[in-house]
């Protein structure tokens, strides 16, 4: 082939690697609505999976914060409009009850993903003893889904179940910070009230007082902590956690009605060096 039929074929072909080449440079691949999250588990019926997901893969006592999608078997689409209760429950050798919980509701910016939360306040040392009972609504359809799931116990405490001076049990549980650090963290705290086996609604303008402790250096405080208040925006309880170093912290507390009585926990002093209502943290 003549040199002049060449060279225009060898220019076309380099143009069509060069326009490729920018358009991959450009090119996005689309970010999975799960990113970030890990699979704990999934219920199914004849109709839906249920995807269950948070940033371990497990459930544990305590607070839980849980994402979870629905995808349609049929055509393995996920919905994007439903309406989500659900109720955990714990078997137990002569009764059963639930725990805390918020129902799953969309969240803004995601086509798929709804979230809610779930204190499991106990758990047997194997991690059975919980299934999970969702209901929901698509389309004006109704539909359900139960089926048994595992709850790990958390190597620090980070929930209190307790009966209080008049004579109500009481549900504790931690919140925030999940990746402490040295210097001042924002403390969030979940309380609750068990008004029946099934009925564990939050407790509102009440107030816990803040004491962390070192037990392990000499039972040591730290500067600038604030008391636990009651934010009407999420109905948590919020203060100033200071962390002056690492390791092992008790976070003393007691609990106090709206008439300041006391209705769980002591001051730490000399001769009571930690409170009967506590959480733990250690990083």
């Amino acid at each position: 082939m003549k040199l002049k039929y060449i060279l225009p074929i060898l220019f076309l072909a380099l143009a069509t690697v060069a326009c490729s080449s920018d358009e991959n440079d450009d090119y996005t691949p689309p970010t999975s609505e799960v990113d970030g999250l890990q699979l704990i588990q999934e219920l199914s019926n004849d109709t839906h999976t249920i995807e269950l997901y948070n940033q371990s893969g497990l459930f544990y006592t305590g607070y839980n914060n849980i994402s979870l999608r629905i995808k349609n078997r049929s055509n393995n689409e996920y919905v994007e409009d439903a309406s989500i209760t659900w109720m955990p429950m714990m078997q137990m050798p002569t009764m059963q009850h639930s725990c805390p919980k918020t129902n799953p509701e969309k969240v803004t910016g995601k086509n798929t993903i709804y979230q809610g939360a779930i204190v499991y306040q106990m758990t047997n040392t194997d991690g059975s003893g919980w299934s999970l009972m969702l209901e929901y609504t698509i389309d004006g359809m109704d539909y359900m889904v139960s089926e048994t799931i595992a709850v790990m116990q958390n190597d620090n405490q980070n929930v209190s179940s307790f009966m209080g001076s008049d004579d109500s049990r009481y549900i504790v549980a931690l919140v925030e910070p999940k990746t402490p650090i040295i210097g001042n963290n924002d403390l969030v705290v979940g309380v609750y009230k068990m008004e029946n086996m099934m009925s564990f609604p939050v407790v509102e303008n009440y107030m816990l007082t803040l004491d962390p402790r070192m037990p392990g250096m000499g039972n040591h405080s730290s500067p600038n902590n604030t008391n636990l208040t009651f934010n009407t925006a999420d109905t948590m309880y919020h203060a100033n956690l200071s962390l002056t170093m690492t390791g092992y912290w008790v976070l003393n507390l007691k609990l106090m009605n709206t008439d300041d009585e006391v209705l769980k926990g002591e001051d730490v002093t000399d001769t009571n060096e930690q409170s009967s209502l506590y959480l733990e943290l250690e990083f």
